[in-house]
């Protein structure tokens, strides 16, 4: 009777437990995206599945990005945190399985003759009529065992977090590649366009330089004075200093590139007499929802979240009761002699507990609590990198259009600019315009032909932005 109200007890005890769990209600994760970009198709042909080594067709730039995918430093720190990662999913799965150790000692014992063992031991011997071994000794060897019964799944469910952030961490591994690859396109392409505008200085120098002594025989002549000339002096010193902020400018790039591609300060390779000719290729952004699957961040984004809906699941779990079985098997002795005797120096324990917290529980409630918080700022960063996404590649398609109109205006300004230099050249030998005519030329069209470059190297960076954009440049 006295068993069954004990039980009656403890149920009664366990539904309180129970009813005093708190629940925090968090809303489901918005990956409702457009079904297509805006004045776009919806054709689902996708340039971000295209790999980087078909996308990008010099062959020096891929050389550069094969060798920064094994040397960069950043890429290599964050391969060992992936590798730090996998290792704790072993750790984890480790935890819900049972723990086995081995365990041999000997160990010596004199106690006081006065005390409550030291009596005993005494009277056993007056009235055995041997002497008991002082000092005691014992022996003893046996495996112990300790295993944690997962009911409430806290210790699958951190397992599976583990693997969810395991995961999370191989897709920062790509999204670093993405941007790298990025990166070093636009950094070689800034080295080429700067290359080019260093051309068009010397090119633009040496038609200054035959303008300066057209200038001076004119002023010799008396059809010019010292004013003109000083003033095309001024403007081939200028772009003399110009040049040397280039050259410093192409040095920063290339060790910026050397840099990223984890080597020492060297010539980078380059094709810059086709710069201004490559090929503009067509790009093609597929539907949004690919953005889903394809961009490295969002699926970072939703393996955080999913770890973190674990792991709140498992700080739940903190408030039911754990059930831990303990067993222990071996030998034990005073006397090594009788150490393998059996069954009398045999010994094993079994022991089952169970414990539940009761009283200030504030720990447990506040790692509850931080767990659904967490779960909360994971829901808000997915849905942020689903959007941040979307915009993105909304922007690059938008800018693509625009560069490309922009640089066929940019073409035709300039052409018109450079017959402005001889017809303005003519014009001021025969003394039909003055001398500024000339100077506002030659700046102009130097000034158009430098726009040119940098529209060439923008649309050219579009597209690798735009590549990116779409999650190319991992796989």
């Amino acid at each position: 009777m006295n068993h069954r109200k004990t039980l009656l007890i403890g149920m009664i005890g366990m539904i309180v437990l129970y009813s005093c769990v708190p629940t925090r209600e968090i809303r489901d994760e918005d990956v409702a995206v457009p079904k297509n970009y805006q004045n776009q198709s919806t054709d689902t042909l996708n340039t971000g599945l295209v790999e980087w080594k078909e996308f990008f067709k010099d062959p020096n730039l891929i050389a550069l990005i094969d060798t920064a995918l094994v040397k960069n430093q950043e890429l290599n720190i964050m391969l060992q945190r992936v590798d730090m990662a996998q290792n704790r999913i072993q750790a984890k799965k480790g935890e819900y399985l049972p723990f086995v150790n081995i365990q041999a000692g000997a160990e010596v014992d004199k106690v006081g003759e006065y005390t409550r063992n030291g009596a005993v031991e005494k009277n056993l011997e007056v009235k055995e009529g041997e002497e008991f071994p002082e000092p005691l000794t014992n022996y003893g060897v046996g495996a112990f065992a300790t295993w944690e019964l997962d009911v409430w799944k806290k210790l699958r469910n951190e397992k599976k977090a583990a693997v969810y952030e395991y995961l999370s961490s191989v897709e920062g591994k790509n999204f670093m590649v993405t941007n790298l690859v990025a990166e070093i396109a636009d950094s070689y392409y800034e080295l080429m366009a700067l290359d080019n505008q260093m051309v068009m200085i010397d090119q633009n120098l040496e038609i200054q330089q035959n303008a300066l002594r057209m200038v001076k025989l004119q002023k010799q002549a008396a059809r010019a004075t010292e004013l003109a000339v000083k003033r095309f002096q001024a403007e081939v010193m200028k772009n003399q200093s110009h040049k040397y902020e280039i050259q410093q400018q192409i040095v920063e790039v290339e060790n910026r590139l050397n840099f990223l591609i984890g080597r020492t300060p060297q010539h980078i390779n380059r094709a810059s007499d086709s710069f201004i000719d490559a090929p503009i290729d067509t790009m093609y952004a597929g539907i949004p929802s690919q953005l889903l699957q394809n961009r490295p961040d969002i699926r970072k984004a939703e393996y955080e979240l999913a770890a973190a809906k674990l792991d709140t699941k498992a700080a739940k779990a903190n408030f039911y009761p754990q059930f831990t079985i303990k067993a222990g098997l071996g030998l034990e002795a005073f006397d090594t002699k009788y150490l393998t005797t059996t069954p009398e120096s045999v010994l094993y324990s079994a022991i089952g507990d169970m414990v539940a917290p009761l009283i200030n529980r504030n720990a447990i409630k506040a790692q509850y609590k931080s767990a659904t918080d967490r779960q909360l700022q994971a829901v808000f960063e997915y849905e942020k990198a689903i959007l941040n996404a979307y915009i993105e590649v909304a922007n690059q398609l938008s800018n693509i259009d625009n560069l490309k109109k922009s640089f066929e205006l940019k073409d035709g300004q300039v052409q018109a600019l450079t017959e402005s230099i001889d017809l303005s050249t003519r014009l001021f030998q025969s003394a039909r315009v003055e001398y500024i005519e000339v100077l506002l030329a030659q700046r102009e069209a130097l000034e158009s032909r430098m726009e040119l470059v940098e529209t060439k190297r923008d649309q050219l960076l579009a597209q690798v932005n735009m590549y990116r954009a779409l999650g190319g440049g991992w796989n």
